[in-house]
């Protein structure tokens, strides 16, 4: 079992940027991803890392958003820049099992999951 807690959501300008943190404790993560719900939508894949730091993003975000992790702290990080309104959502981090298959970008997939932060992006 992996505990995640989530930080660094809050309201932003479009075109700004905001980074996320995830910091697991109870065991070190295999594989972390990140996913959004907006309000009415489904939860939908963002960005995935593994811990040897192998990353993978969805359409949506590629080139705006970027995975990192801090082994020592066993935390992983979500940089995002460029945000535009339809960016808007809670971001939920979750932990996989090494060995799940790559990408690893299933909800079902993902055995642990984090509260969830606020994201806003304003125009």
């Amino acid at each position: 079992q992996v505990q995640l807690v989530e930080s660094g959501g809050g309201l932003v300008q479009a075109g700004g940027s905001l980074r996320l943190s995830c910091a697991a404790s109870g065991r070190t993560f295999g594989i972390m991803g990140w996913f959004r719900q907006a309000p009415g939508k489904e939860r939908e894949f963002v960005a995935t890392i593994t811990y040897g730091g192998n990353t993978y993003y969805s359409d949506s975000v590629k080139g705006r958003f970027t995975c990192s992790r801090d082994v020592t702290k066993n935390t992983g990080y979500l940089q995002m820049n460029s945000l535009k309104p339809e960016d808007t959502a809670v971001y939920y981090c979750a932990a996989a099992l090494r060995g799940s298959r790559w990408p690893t970008r299933e909800i079902y997939e993902y055995v642990d999951w984090g509260q969830g932060t606020q994201v806003t992006v304003s125009s």
